[in-house]
């Protein structure tokens, strides 16, 4: 299973997946992909097994991950401040891939009826979700 991790920014909500997936005995290999050097750092630094920098990584990941996953905003053009181009929403939202995004309201996007979580309680939904995923494949 190809599972890919985007995010910007610092990296955090990356790395916080990466760190619970490799907790949780996730034994695929983990591809992090960052907008930017930084976000990718923090990714590679938390576990995960391979991992790229900018668009066109992303571009290339998301025609045949199984699994897409990072905050919400990598569906959104010019969102996590303009990190995420118009050509990355556009792959995100075209791959085939499963895709479990992360609800933010820094990406200035609310999705009527979700129950107030915190990030962290997204975060884990979002990991099991992965893991249920894996469970079903």
């Amino acid at each position: 299973m190809k599972i890919v991790v985007i995010d910007g920014q610092g990296g955090s909500i990356g790395k916080t997946i990466i760190e619970q997936l490799k907790k949780n005995s996730f034994s695929d290999p983990i591809i992090a992909i960052g907008t930017n050097s930084i976000a990718t750092s923090t990714m590679l630094k938390a576990g995960a097994d391979f991992a790229a920098t900018g668009e066109n990584p992303i571009l290339v990941a998301c025609e045949d991950a199984d699994i897409l996953i990072g905050p919400m905003g990598i569906i959104a053009a010019n969102s996590l401040l303009g990190e995420i181009t118009p050509a990355i929403a556009v792959a995100v939202g075209k791959s085939k891939a499963e895709k479990i995004l992360i609800p933010s309201n820094k990406c200035k996007i609310t999705v009527a009826g979700m129950h107030d979580l915190t990030l962290g309680e997204a975060i884990n939904q979002a990991v099991q979700t992965v893991l249920n995923y894996k469970n079903e494949k």
